[in-house]
This record gives structure tokens, sequence and C-alpha cells, in this order.
């Protein structure tokens, strides 16, 4: 429990971690090294050759199931939007019932196929995996564990998939269960009747509840794969962390409370992305062979309160407020091995330690963190002398000045420059002290 909770928790309502959004890659190992796919063929589809053709027909079958599937589900396939697809899904979530699949969006994305190349007339065939945007099929349902959710197939073979789950609407679940009065905003809880217990149920979640979902969904919309295919002979998706985020709330009771605070904030962080406060943070040592972003950016100038967003390797961390009462401190990354931690979901607990980690030690950082706030410290100033001897201060020049280096906004020069009435009483020759 950090500094800043200590001084100000007369003013928070709620404190709580958990992870935010989990986006996972299913890959069906065996099928990834083309000599064993050669074999799989061999052994369990009467020797087919693994032909261009083959190849195709298998896709043109998984389109026509997809197509018969939703007619019988009642559901529409639709185009994606150009906007937010959480957002256009949402009107189909409305009255879901548990394990209920809502609707399936086609997309043009990029996925991992097998291609057979070579030619009709000699029948010989080289077979290799290659990356190429195709149409693939994002199933949106609501679990009857996980709630609100969805599994993104690729037609083409080796069925290579994404899951996304959130474990926000997996607690709203848990909490409805045990009859714990909460109220949700999206992805994020404002009030819980309970506090002590939602963190109770946020701290055990394992590999196997993600694995549990994951396998019966995957398995559901793969068709093509036997069930003693995928027990017997390992043929089924392994699941690993590809985009993760773990998120600290401190829900405030009144949003006053929290604007009041949210210049401070931007004083205290505009040099966190150095070197050495990168390092102490991620807990990772930056040294010459380095190449990723080391860098804080401030973003959404034009809102309230901005985030604040500081990079490290395929990843960063940030702080911002949603909606008006909730102060969240985010790490998320595209790639767990920057926090030395395999991609493999069952190091889901290794990896829960480390991004906690990392929320730690911005806490315990000298300067930058809002749990350091809670201290009188004044903000940056250029004190000039006037004609009379006597000091006189304008606040914040130096922090307009350092923190436009981080943002995307232009700040003009009159902005960093000292009131007239200061200027002109200013004595010839004097400076800064």
């Amino acid at each position: 429990m950090n500094a800043f909770f200590e001084h100000h928790k007369n003013s928070i309502r709620l404190h709580y971690r958990c992870f935010d959004r989990l986006l996972l890659n299913g890959l069906i190992q065996p099928f990834q090294q083309p000599e064993r796919v050669i074999g799989f063929f061999n052994a369990y589809r009467n020797g087919k050759r693994v032909t261009r053709n083959e190849l195709a027909d298998i896709a043109e079958q998984y389109k026509n199931w997809v197509t018969n599937r939703s007619q019988g589900w009642g559901v529409p396939v639709l185009e994606a939007s150009d906007g937010r697809r959480d957002d256009f899904i949402d009107p189909y979530f409305k009255q879901a019932k548990p394990d209920q699949i809502v609707a399936i969006l086609k997309a043009r994305e990029p996925g991992r196929i097998l291609v057979a190349n070579g030619n009709k007339k000699d029948d010989r065939w080289h077979l290799q995996m290659t990356q190429r945007w195709i149409i693939q099929y994002n199933f949106y349902l609501n679990d009857a564990r996980w709630g609100r959710m969805f599994v993104r197939l690729c037609p083409y073979f080796p069925f290579t998939a994404r899951v996304c789950l959130n474990q926000h609407h997996w607690l709203a679940i848990r909490m409805r269960e045990e009859k714990i009065d909460f109220q949700q905003c999206t992805n994020a809880f404002l009030r819980c009747g309970n506090p002590k217990r939602l963190q109770e149920l946020a701290d055990p979640l394992t590999a196997n509840d993600l694995l549990r979902c994951g396998q019966k969904w995957l398995a559901y919309f793969t068709p093509f794969l036997s069930e003693a295919e995928r027990k017997n002979h390992g043929c089924q998706h392994r699941l690993f962390f590809s985009q993760v985020e773990y998120c600290d709330n401190l829900v405030f009771h009144r949003q006053a409370a929290l604007d009041a605070m949210g210049e401070r904030l931007l004083d205290a962080n505009r040099t966190i992305g150095q070197p050495n406060k990168i390092s102490t943070i991620f807990g990772r040592k930056v040294t010459k062979h380095y190449r990723g972003e080391l860098k804080t950016v401030i973003e959404d100038l034009h809102l309230p309160n901005p985030v604040i967003r500081s990079h490290y390797g395929s990843g960063f961390i940030k702080q911002y407020v949603r909606d008006h009462v909730d102060l969240r401190t985010e790490p998320a990354s595209n790639n767990v091995a920057d926090y030395g931690v395999k991609k493999v979901v069952e190091n889901l607990p290794q990896l829960r330690q480390a991004m906690g980690s990392v929320i730690d030690n911005l806490s315990r950082r000298p300067a930058g963190y809002p749990g350091n706030l809670c201290r009188s410290w004044p903000s940056p100033q250029i004190v000039r002398t006037n004609l009379n001897g006597q000091r006189q201060a304008y606040p914040r020049v130096e922090a307009r000045s350092s923190t436009a280096v981080g943002c995307d906004a232009r700040v003009k020069t009159p902005e960093l420059r000292p009131p007239d009435h200061i200027r002109q009483g200013l004595r010839k020759g004097a400076s800064p002290p």
C-alpha cells in the first residue's frame, strides 16, 4: 500500500488491482512444421496430398461451416466498421444469455497460414508458413464464466486464433454469484459493497481459468479436428500471451478531489522517461545495446485529465483518469519477455507479480508518482528579483517548458515567459538565483 493511498484514504472509496485486457494467441504447435503437417495427413486423412487445392478446399469448407452455423444460431455475419469495434458490437450483447454467440464479424487482417508452392503438372509441392492479409472471423459471445469476450479464427490451415478476455467481466460474474453489490462502468468498478472480497476474488485467477475458457471455444470453432485428435494426438491450440494489461485503480468519492491534483501529477511525471528512472520502475537495466523506446508522452491534451504514457521495450506504463473518479495506473506489454516472463499462459502468476512490481516501483520513486504528492512539495518555479530586492516567483514556467518536451502540443514562447508586470519590474542584469 503506497504513501498516496495512506495520505488520501479518506477521499478514496475503492482500491483494487486486476488484469484488464488479456489478448492470447492460439497455435496448434505440431502444424507449425510442414513435415509434421504431411505426417498428420498421412496418418489421419488417408494419406491425402497437401496441395494448393487441398488447402483451398479446407478454407472453403470452413467458410461454408460458418455461414450454415450462423443461420442455425440466428446471429448475423457482419462486415467490420471503421470505428471502434466494441462500440459497434455493443447493441448485440443486450439480453445475451450465458454461452450465447451474439454476432460474427468478418475483417481482413494479417494471419499466419500454410501455403503450398509448386505446379500441378509435376504434382510437386513445397509447404511453408507465411504471413498474409486474409478474411478472418471474429466470434463475439457471452461466456458463462468470463462474460463478454471474442474469439478470432483464421479459416485457413493451420487455424491460428486469438482469444480476448477481460478480468473485469470475470469479476462481475463472481460478485453476482456472491450477491455483492457493485457498480461497473465499461471495464472498471466504481463502487463495491465489499472491497476486500473484490481483491480476494481478483488475486486467485490462474492459468487454468484462461485455458478452460480458451480451449472450450477454440475446439468448438475448429470442426476440422475431431475430439480424439485433440486429446490423443496433441492437435489442439496452445495459448500464449500477446497483449496484457494489469491495472491499479484508486476510485475517489468526488471528481473534484482528483482534478485538484491533476496539474501536480503532470509536473511530477514529466521526466519519468529518463533511462535511470525507467530502469528503477521496470526493474530492467538499460544498456547501450537497448533498442526500444525510452520516452514519456502526454496524450489527449484536449481532455480534462491527459494520459501520461512512459515507454519501455514493447510496452509502457500509463496513468490516466477514467469515468471521472478512477485514477488508474496500468502497465501494458505486447511482449511479456520484457518483464522476464515466458509467453505461455501457464506463467500467469509470474506475470502478475512482475507487472505488480512495476506499479509498486513507480510508487516508491523519489518523485513522479501520485503516491508522493501527499508531501507538501512546491511546484517548480522561476524566481526573479525586482528593483526593491524582493523575490517574485512565476510558478510552473519551468514545469511547462519541461513537459512540452514530451507532449505533442505546440507551446508558444509567450506561454513560457513571466507576465509583463513581472518582467517590467526586473532589475537590469538580474538573473534567477
